[in-house]
């Protein structure tokens, strides 16, 4: 599948605000009270938000760059680019995440030439951990977030230049928590 990324727009910011993902739901559920907050960081340029659509023109994702990326409590003094990301909650589990992911990276790296990526992903979302560690991500560091309902994120790195591959010659995690 191919993904077109373009900036978000206002609907797509509210569509994905309004997405809920089942088990990680209080960590990535926006609270309500905080929407016209949280819809004007999604619509700031500096955060480069861009919806993720497929060749049927349907909002499958979205993916972010740089600081908004980023938890409050983590080390970021290296220099790498931070990635976000959300896939659409009714396409999770159809094995969509690596293409995704795959797009999301060679977007960023057509865009902003970084030497690294870097992710930071919340403990408790294993699947989002597996998908990074499966696309040649390394975890760095883990922290305590006490601004993000106190948990515990993982950030993770990885060099920009990769070579092609396909979803099955990933390798397999050698870390697990």
């Amino acid at each position: 599948m191919e993904y077109h990324f373009a900036p978000i727009t206002e609907a797509e910011a509210r569509a994905v605000l309004s997405w809920s993902y089942p088990g990680i739901d209080t960590l990535y559920s926006p609270d309500p009270a905080h929407l016209a907050e949280n819809l004007a960081a999604l619509l700031l340029p500096d955060y480069h938000y861009h919806a993720a659509r497929n060749d049927a023109g349907d909002l499958v994702g979205f993916c972010c760059f740089g600081e908004d990326a980023q938890v409050p409590g983590g080390d970021y003094g290296l220099p790498a680019l931070d990635v976000g990301l959300g896939l659409h909650p009714d396409r999770i589990g159809a094995g969509l995440s690596h293409s995704f992911l795959a797009a999301i990276l060679a977007f960023g790296a057509e865009k902003f030439e970084p030497e690294f990526f870097r992710a930071t992903v919340a403990v408790i979302n294993r699947r989002s951990l597996h998908l990074f560690e499966r696309a040649g991500f390394y975890i760095v560091q883990n922290f305590l977030s006490g601004e993000v309902s106190q948990h515990r994120f993982y950030v993770l790195l990885r060099a920009a230049a990769s070579p092609d591959r396909s979803d099955a010659d990933w390798p397999a995690p050698e870390y697990r928590p």
